[in-house]
């Protein structure tokens, strides 16, 4: 089985949290990370399992002024560090480059830790731009924690491990069931 985790991070945290993702899931299939800029449609296609996720700025996915704001925050503070990766495409433009596809999907951001209803879930857009790229969502779009110095939670990284293992096992129900590969390729 091929699993693709694909992410966008500014602080380092939805990386953290997808590389824990790959970890849960590399049992049982090959795993591959990738950022927005390594996610071409062509390694897309390939994978029977697509996971993507990014952090919840202004309340959804991340914007080209959010991305800014971020950058420019880490130049006033000597806490914040940016993700290696962070330069480049954000979600939503990746999300306009993206064909349509056929296959299996999970959603996950990172947000901050107080009820969703005051920060947004970026997961709720992924999850939306995954199904209008004709993606089925095997699970619920999950958050993951940080805190309000931009730091994952406590067991954050170990709960988003255990998310992969269940993604795991639902994609290996979902091939059994349909008796074939969960992957259909683009579509035009």
């Amino acid at each position: 089985m091929n699993v693709v985790v694909v992410y966008e991070s500014m602080y380092g945290n939805t990386h953290t949290v997808a590389e824990a993702i790959a970890n849960g899931l590399v049992n049982v299939a090959d795993v591959h990370v990738r950022t927005l800029a390594e996610a071409t449609p062509d390694v897309i296609e390939i994978a029977e399992l697509v996971v993507v996720g990014g952090p919840t700025h202004v309340h959804g996915m991340s914007r080209p002024s959010t991305r800014k704001a971020a950058v420019e925050a880490v130049d006033k503070s000597e806490e914040l560090h940016l993700d290696p990766d962070a330069p480049g495409v954000g979600m939503r433009e990746w999300f306009a480059g993206l064909p349509k596809f056929e296959g299996s999907a999970a959603a996950f951001d990172t947000r901050i830790d107080a009820p969703a209803v005051l920060t947004g879930r970026a997961s709720k857009g992924i999850a939306r731009q995954l199904r209008t790229h004709g993606f089925t969502l095997i699970a619920p779009p999950e958050s993951f924690l940080v805190t309000k110095h931009n730091v994952l939670e406590d067991g954050e990284a170990a709960r988003a491990e255990r998310w992969g293992v269940q993604l795991a096992t639902l994609i290996e129900r979902l091939t059994r069931t349909e008796g074939t590969s969960s992957r259909g390729g683009p579509s035009s």
